[in-house]
């Protein structure tokens, strides 16, 4: 069998199946994964272009970050320890109001890539602003990218009323329809902050369309009494009503939730994404992950935005959801690091609806994959490298990624993007925001 590159590693996790594989070679021919077989066998049955030895080194699926806000990277420690609506009301909305225009959106998006590239994540489910600019960027930068048609009640930068959101979001879902990397999904912001009428029209669109719903639901307990006070009704139920809630969704946060609403979520299919860290920092709740899985949900894993988290670190975000979940469960069996790992992968792949695509490594399935350095103090000894990977590795650990076989980190500089410049573009932005705020 032909190759175009084969990659002999100490492990491989390939999620597609239970566990790991010991010294085992996976093999890459047009972007596609074409052979996992014993590293033994791989030199006799395998004709490489190009063989890449990674001893110490642990292959798995490329992260897949279910929930960000990736240009918001331009404003992270702009306004810490608040409360999410002090920190939207006070804060945030004011600097994007002025601020946020395809420029700041492009030098944001570069930065968070450039961050998650080298974190492990080789995809990302976005919700901003320009989502056009985000995804051309995301195209040019080779990494995977669901981009969020944004709908929101009042006017910005982007849109000035409901019916420029709309048309702004057909005309980029004609942008990318054919892309082999770049995806869509109608992103109205929240239940707080889209009225009714938006809310059925992106209902029948997304249907319409076969798009995803990419939604914050049920974030804060201060949003599910807003909800009984305004409309009679708790978000969740609000949204079912207009035909929501159903397997389109992706429902984003879902801290406050009764047991009834949970078996709702199931019965409807709906996926959940969990972002531990900003739901910890701003002080919103806890998801309930253990009764989703129980019921299940599928789960995924986001970080939010670096404004909220700081970070957009999977691996720490993984490793928290475990924590958090078996902290709160009393139960020191609740999510173990192979259904964490699970989470940051194929669940994320299935609420995008690219699991036949990306999300693990089988044979047929393309090449989104990174390389996970275990040969480090931090990670030595080795006696089960899934539970070195969730519990021990950190993302400065993560040496190479690719994306459709293509290699977009490598010895951790990415391959498709300036990082000295980004950086300097970076700082530029922390001096004109610096100046204006004083």
């Amino acid at each position: 069998m032909h190759a175009e590159l084969l990659i002999n590693a100490d492990w491989i996790v390939p999620v597609a199946q239970p566990g790991w594989l010991e010294k085992h070679s996976l093999a890459v021919n047009e972007g596609r994964i074409v052979a996992l077989l014993p590293s033994a066998d791989a030199g006799v049955q395998i004709e490489a272009d190009h063989t890449l030895d990674l001893p110490g080194h642990a292959l798995m699926p490329g992260l897949i970050n279910a929930h960000t806000h990736s240009p918001m990277s331009l404003f992270r420690g702009l306004a810490d320890d608040l409360p999410l609506m002090a920190w939207l009301n006070d804060h945030i909305w004011p600097a994007e109001s002025r601020w946020v225009h395809e420029e700041f959106i492009a030098d944001g998006t570069r930065l968070a890539i450039a961050e998650m590239l080298r974190s492990g994540t080789t995809c990302f489910n976005d919700m901003y602003f320009f989502p056009d600019v985000t995804g051309r960027v995301a195209a040019q930068c080779g990494i995977r990218a669901t981009v969020g048609l944004i709908v929101i009640d009042f006017p910005s930068a982007w849109a000035a009323d409901t019916d420029a959101y709309f048309d702004r979001a057909a005309t980029v879902h004609d942008q990318f329809r054919r892309d082999p990397l770049v995806r869509t999904a109608f992103a109205p912001h929240a239940p707080y902050s889209v009225s009714d009428a938006p809310l059925r029209r992106v209902a029948t669109l997304a249907n319409e369309l076969d798009l995803p719903i990419h939604m914050h639901v049920h974030e804060t307990q201060a949003e599910v009494e807003g909800s009984l006070s305004n409309h009679g009704v708790r978000p969740l139920a609000r949204i079912k009503a207009f035909g929501m809630v159903n397997p389109a969704l992706v429902a984003v946060h879902m801290t406050q939730l009764t047991e009834s609403e949970i078996e709702l979520t199931a019965e409807a299919g709906t996926h959940v994404v969990h972002c531990p860290q900003s739901n910890l920092k701003l002080a919103s709740g806890h998801c309930p992950v253990g009764a989703l899985l129980d019921a299940g949900v599928n789960v995924a894993i986001g970080t939010d935005g670096a404004a909220s988290n700081n970070d957009l670190d999977m691996l720490a975000e993984l490793q928290t959801a475990a924590l958090i979940a078996k902290g709160i469960g009393a139960d020191a069996c609740r999510l173990p690091a192979e259904q964490a790992i699970g989470m940051a992968t194929i669940n994320g792949a299935k609420a995008l609806g690219i699991d036949d695509i990306t999300g693990s490594l089988a044979p047929g399935k393309s090449a989104d994959l990174i390389a996970v350095d275990l040969s480090q103090p931090e990670t030595q000894p080795v006696y089960n490298p899934i539970s070195q990977l969730v519990y021990a590795a950190g993302r400065e650990q993560v040496r190479h990624a690719w994306v459709r076989g293509r290699q977009v980190l490598q010895d951790r500089l990415p391959t498709t993007l300036d990082l000295p410049l980004t950086i300097d573009r970076a700082a530029e932005w922390r001096s004109r925001i610096t100046e204006r705020r004083e």
